[in-house]
This record gives structure tokens, sequence and C-alpha cells, in this order.
């Protein structure tokens, strides 16, 4: 079996409870919801990487939020833990990748509703419903791959921006490579 998209790990997490309710809020049956959300996962994680490249403000926090994530203990497990957001530490109860995800959820918004005609407003909720999810496959996929015999060339605690580590980390994490 060959890995699966990022994508598709958002969907597997999401679970058909909230791929359900995620159709409900959009108004489509969950097929249409899967179509959105796979969207709206592609936008969000292609800006990660973008603004991971730049060399501003934005690119050192998606960095230094990658850097986090990648050093975070116990992988999560499953969308059932995400009712008790204080047990998972400080990933999902403000650290850094969450407010990352927030900040892109804007523009991801707007883009995945021109494309779709979507409301911006309801793209956003879906956003907010997201985070959670994929804040906690990107701590799965940091686990496997932190498990693996570390990957050469993204040493572990290695500075944001050394030698292209944390850019080849969110690759590997988000699939495809580095951009």
């Amino acid at each position: 079996m060959t890995e699966s998209s990022f994508q598709d790990d958002v969907l597997g997490e999401l679970g058909d409870d909230k791929l359900t309710e995620i159709a409900g809020l959009l108004g489509t049956d969950d097929s249409g919801a899967r179509e959105t959300v796979s969207q709206t996962v592609g936008a969000m994680t292609g800006d990660l990487r973008q603004k991971a490249d730049a060399d501003d403000a934005d690119g050192v926090a998606v960095r230094q939020a990658i850097a986090e994530v990648a050093e975070a203990e116990p992988p999560l497990e499953g969308v059932a833990t995400l009712g008790g957001l204080g047990g998972l530490g400080g990933l999902l109860s403000g650290g850094m990748m969450a407010g990352v995800l927030a900040k892109v959820g804007k523009p991801v918004a707007a883009a995945v509703s021109k494309r779709t005609g979507i409301p911006a407003a309801t793209v956003s909720r879906v956003i907010e419903m997201l985070i959670p999810v994929v804040l906690a496959v990107l701590a799965k996929r940091a686990s496997g791959r932190a498990a693996g015999a570390g990957a050469p060339g993204a040493a572990p605690g290695g500075a944001p921006g050394t030698s292209g580590g944390l850019g080849d980390l969110l690759g590997e994490i988000l699939g495809g490579g580095k951009k």
C-alpha cells in the first residue's frame, strides 16, 4: 500500500460523524463534504509550505511551529481525544501550530470560497473544525517520522531554517517532499 495523502489522513482522522456534521454545515452530502475538506486541507498545507520557505516573520513562525510539532511528546490518538484538550499538552491548547493554522485560515477560506462558491464564513467554520484534526495528523506523522530512524538532513532540535531541515520535515509530514 502506498503512503496515504495528508488529505486522506485528515479525512480518516475526522471520521464519519464529523464529516456528516461538516456536510450539514455545508448543505451537502458526505461526498461534497469530503471534496470541500480535501480542497481546504490542500490549500492549508500549500500555504504552510509557501510560508515555511519565506524569509519573513511568517516563515519564522511556521518553522518554529513545525519544530514544536516535531518535538511534541506522545502522538495524539484520534479525534475522540479532542474533547479533553487539556490532556493534550501545549500543542492543542495554544501551541504555535494551532495559531499558524488559524492565521492561514482566512486566506484559505477566501480561496476555497472563490473556487467552490461556498460562503467564506462557512468555509471558516469548517476550518475551525479541521484545525484540531490537522494538528492530530501532523503530530502523528511527525511522531512516525521520528520513530522511523530519523531522516537525514533534519536533525532533531535543529534551529529553524538550518540547511532545509525543517523544510524537509514539513515535506515529510505533509507528504510530497519539499515544495
